[in-house]
């Protein structure tokens, strides 16, 4: 099951996409334009909330995580908006990176940091629950889920 399942994915990696429904396209899009926004923000007027996101036990500068998360977010966002031809393996690539990012989240609901407005456990509790949405949005709008369950 697993080695058909691995095998699906990376031939969901190198497909021909289907074409994209009007919905996936704006949702494609639309998630595009929210990483960028996130990635600027990122470099400016919200780094120190981001900072706040960072876990004490990432071994690095707290600034230069903010930074590097912050370009990367830029890239991807520009990415899901312009290589729709290549949309399957962005959207793998964007649900890693959610992925990635999520124990920062669930570090900040552990830990009760305050930052973006997230000053109670139940509104950090909430952002947890849009993560794994925010992962499924990634694969639903640019195909990826669709090609890996094609055989």
């Amino acid at each position: 099951m697993a080695s058909t399942l691995a095998s699906r994915f990376v031939t969901s990696l190198t497909a021909k996409p289907h074409p994209s429904t009007t919905p996936q396209l704006i949702g494609r899009i639309a998630l595009g334009a929210a990483l960028l926004f996130a990635g600027i923000s990122h470099l400016t007027f919200a780094r120190q909330d981001f900072q706040a996101q960072v876990p004490d036990w990432v071994p690095a500068d707290k600034d230069f995580v903010v930074i590097a998360s912050g370009i990367v977010e830029i890239t991807l966002g520009g990415a899901l908006i312009v290589l729709g031809r290549r949309r399957i393996p962005v959207g793998w690539i964007v649900a890693a990176f959610f992925v990635a990012v999520f124990p920062g989240n669930i570090s900040q609901y552990v830990t009760r940091t305050d930052a973006f407005g997230l000053d109670t456990d139940s509104a950090r509790g909430i952002r947890l629950i849009f993560q794994p949405l925010l992962v499924l949005w990634a694969l639903w709008s640019t195909g990826a889920l669709r090609a890996l369950r094609k055989k």
